[in-house]
Order: C-alpha cells, then sequence, then structure tokens
C-alpha cells in the first residue's frame, strides 16, 4: 500500500520555522530542513513536501514520468540508507517518492489535500500507479469540485483531490492538514507569529478547519479532532 510516509519542511528560516511549529504542534514539528537551492533557483518557495513511501523508488519514478510527471532530479540516497526521488505529478505539484521508514514520522497528518491544475489526469496516474481508491466527487460551488480517495478500495477516505483551474491565485500543490486539540488557540499563535489564516471553515462533519501559511510562505492546514488517528488515517467524518 503507498501512502505518505514523512512530511519534510523545506524553508528559508530552519530556526524561526522550528520555533513556529513547536509552538502550535509541539516538539512533532522538528522535520524541518533548508530550502534547497536548486528549488528556489526554480522559484520555489517554502513548502511541506509529502514522502510518498515505495518500495523501489527508481522504478516508480520512471514509471511515474510515463504516467505524465516530470523529474526534478535524480534519484538519491538518504540518510537512513532508503533513496529519493522528487517529481513534479501530472497536474503541477511536487511530491517525493521514497524509501519508507520502518515506522510513520508523523502522528498527526489527518488529510492530504492535492490542488491540482489537471483532476482527471492526477486521478488516472495516482490510481495506476499507487493503487488508490477514488470515491464520489463532490461539487462545493465555488470551492470547485472535489475528489475523496482512499488508500485501498473499502477504506475510508484519508484525502481528496481539487480541481483548481477555477480559482485564480491556487497553484498546484499538496495540502496536509494537521490535527490540534482545539484550532482558536493554534490560529491565535499564528496570527501573532506572522502567519496567515483563511477561515475557518465548518466541514460537513462538524469539524473546522483554516487554511494557513507559516511566517515564511509554506501553506498548511489545521484541523480541530480528536487525538489518535495515526499519519495518514481517517479523520472524523
Amino acid at each position: 500500500m503507498t501512502r505518505f510516509c514523512r512530511f519534510e519542511l523545506r524553508t528559508t528560516d530552519v530556526a524561526a520555522a522550528r520555533a513556529f511549529y513547536a509552538s502550535i504542534l509541539g516538539e512533532a514539528g522538528a522535520d524541518i530542513v533548508p530550502l534547497p537551492a536548486e528549488a528556489a533557483a526554480r522559484g520555489a518557495r517554502a513548502h511541506w513536501l509529502g514522502h510518498l513511501g515505495v518500495e523501489e523508488v527508481e522504478r516508480t519514478a520512471r514509471a511515474f514520468v510515463e504516467l505524465g510527471a516530470t523529474r526534478l532530479g535524480p534519484t538519491r540516497p538518504t540518510s537512513g540508507g532508503g533513496e529519493v526521488a522528487i517529481v513534479r505529478d501530472p497536474g503541477g505539484a511536487v511530491v517525493a517518492l521514497a524509501t519508507p521508514p520502518p515506522v510513520p514520522v508523523r502522528d498527526d497528518v489527518v488529510w492530504h489535500l492535492l490542488n491540482t491544475g489537471d483532476l482527471e489526469r492526477c486521478i488516472a496516474s495516482y490510481r495506476e500507479l499507487f493503487g488508490w481508491h477514488f470515491t464520489e466527487r463532490l461539487e462545493l460551488g465555488a470551492l470547485g469540485v472535489f475528489h475523496p480517495f482512499t488508500w485501498l478500495p473499502g477504506g475510508a477516505n484519508v484525502g481528496s483531490m481539487a480541481d483548481i483551474t477555477q480559482r485564480p491565485g491556487v497553484h498546484p500543490h499538496w495540502l496536509f492538514h494537521f490535527r490540534v486539540a482545539a484550532l482558536e488557540p493554534a490560529l491565535a499563535k499564528v496570527r501573532a507569529s506572522g502567519g496567515l489564516v483563511i477561515g475557518p471553515m465548518v466541514l460537513p462533519g462538524g469539524e473546522r478547519l483554516a487554511v494557513c501559511d507559516d511566517p515564511q510562505g509554506a501553506a498548511f492546514a489545521l484541523r480541530e479532532g480528536p487525538p489518535g488517528t495515526v499519519a495518514g488515517g481517517t479523520p472524523r467524518p
């Protein structure tokens, strides 16, 4: 089963980012590294990079390219003895393919939202390459079309893909939702630290979330919910 196994913040100010996320998420926000020079040269700003755990990184990267992805560098060794390759998926979002660690790195990512410029092509490529199953698509008015997915057929939804072609200003990217026990205090900390907040909004099941930018410009979301959901697990309805 292919799922996200690591969430890495690549940023322009590591020390400031560590302090910011520690104040909101606790010490779990420690997987923070400098934004690579080659990424900055391509115009990338600070961002969260999701790593999809795959058994054969190079083979998977080549297969993804055949489905319309673009490589952003060669497959490289990691400090843990594995490999990683970074690609731009067929809809324009950057994602990493990596050897999975023995255990998930985080336990507070409860939703995975792909904002994409080519919804149908991304659905087809992630379904074919990773075996994800897509459930009933949702029409959400001004927010556009969302297509929830599960890691495996019959599983509970763990994320969705959103069509951004009618949403000017939204670029293709994976937006990861981090669980917090109480949303309002967390959002107050984001604002006080110089971050940006959109929302909050209420989900159909009653949960509340807000989309944020950290002070260095990396996008993430905060979602109010109970503890106990593992990384890549299922948020409450």
